[in-house]
């Protein structure tokens, strides 16, 4: 009896490594096929934002379009639009795709420059962040991003980086990925996040530690990663970017912002006069807008985007893999989206 229960234990053990086996080498044959499919739905994705940028009769972009998810518009019935599937199916597995435009927040990068100041204080503003703390961060923001080693005032560089307990170098460089920021001295979880921030591993850690310290975390109504893309033209999509990004721009209140979201919606008839605002100027038919609103619409905004970011969700029976690709359309030749950068998680 002793014998027969060894046997069988090991009997079992042997079929247990067998099916992990088998499911290692199934999968290991997928790792081709679904990278394949990953790279299929971007070019998917390429081909939708070339029919959109086709149709004469949006010469903009809009979260109402196909390539956004929306349905209407005077393209929607486009001959190649309206054959587009959210699940496309290729072979032994399929993908769903998801396009953000990147124009619809506001470019890091270019908060290095002069006046860049003023653009982080008014994020920071509207994320709801104390006033006293608003003058390290943009400084060390900034430090983090220019390309020399001179610390500003409440700011941080090699200096200080080099004092932690796990080193680093300042990037004093452009943000290549937005995460970066998380790198920058006094970026929390939080300011980052925002209220997302319950769902990241450190900013959870942290809010279990303050619950017993009897502090209480911070609270923001958004964070640095709803306002700021990296990777853009770098100016915002009046079509696309939220109340609180448009907020970011000099001179444009939350009625304002509020004002400008509101007035896109609806059906776009052809006169201008409603949906989406088929160029900045457009802006005027608001009553809430006044002159030096639309001046500095004109220098910060635009309708047209050119960067987007392509979410691929890859699948081959239980298998499923996600890839991002970044696309570049040329703002004088719709035809031409090149694949900026592509990778998988």
């Amino acid at each position: 009896m002793i014998s027969i229960l060894v046997l069988a234990l090991l009997a079992g053990r042997f079929a247990y490594y067998m099916k992990v086996e088998t499911t290692l080498a199934r999968n290991a044959n997928s790792e081709t096929e679904l990278e394949w499919l990953g790279r299929s739905g971007v070019e998917y994705a390429r081909w939708i934002l070339v029919q959109q940028a086709m149709c004469p009769a949006e010469p903009y972009d809009a979260q109402s379009q196909i390539w956004a998810g929306g349905n209407s518009g005077p393209c929607a019935t486009n001959v190649g639009l309206v054959d587009v599937q959210k699940e496309v199916q290729l072979g032994r597995g399929s993908f769903t795709w998801k396009i953000t435009d990147l124009e619809s927040k506001f470019n890091i990068n270019s908060t290095a420059s002069p006046g860049g100041e003023r653009i982080l204080e008014q994020a920071l503003v509207v994320m709801g962040v104390d006033a006293g703390d608003m003058g390290p961060i943009v400084s060390c923001i900034q430090d983090w991003i220019d390309d020399n080693d001179q610390t500003r005032m409440q700011g941080a560089e090699n200096e200080f980086y080099h004092s932690l307990s796990v080193p680093y170098d300042a990037k004093n460089g452009p943000i290549d990925d937005l995460s970066e920021l998380l790198l920058v001295k006094d970026i929390t979880p939080e300011i980052y996040w925002g209220n997302a921030s319950t769902n990241r591993q450190s900013a959870a850690i942290r809010q279990l530690h303050n619950k017993f310290t009897q502090d209480e975390p911070p609270s923001y109504t958004c964070g640095l990663v709803d306002l700021f893309t990296p990777i853009s033209s770098g100016r915002i999509n009046i079509n696309t970017a939220s109340s609180e990004v448009l907020q970011i721009i000099p001179g444009i209140d939350a009625p304002t912002a509020d004002a400008i979201v509101a007035g896109r919606q609806g059906e776009d008839d052809g006169s201008g006069m409603l949906g989406p605002y088929p160029t900045v100027d457009a802006i005027r038919r608001l009553p809430e807008v006044n002159p030096f609103v639309i001046n500095a619409l004109r220098q910060y905004a635009t309708t047209r985007s050119s960067t987007f970011q392509v979410q691929i969700d890859a699948k081959i029976g239980n298998y499923t893999r996600q890839f991002v690709a970044i696309l570049g359309r040329s703002p004088g030749n719709p035809r031409d989206v090149q694949v900026l950068n592509f990778y998988w998680k």
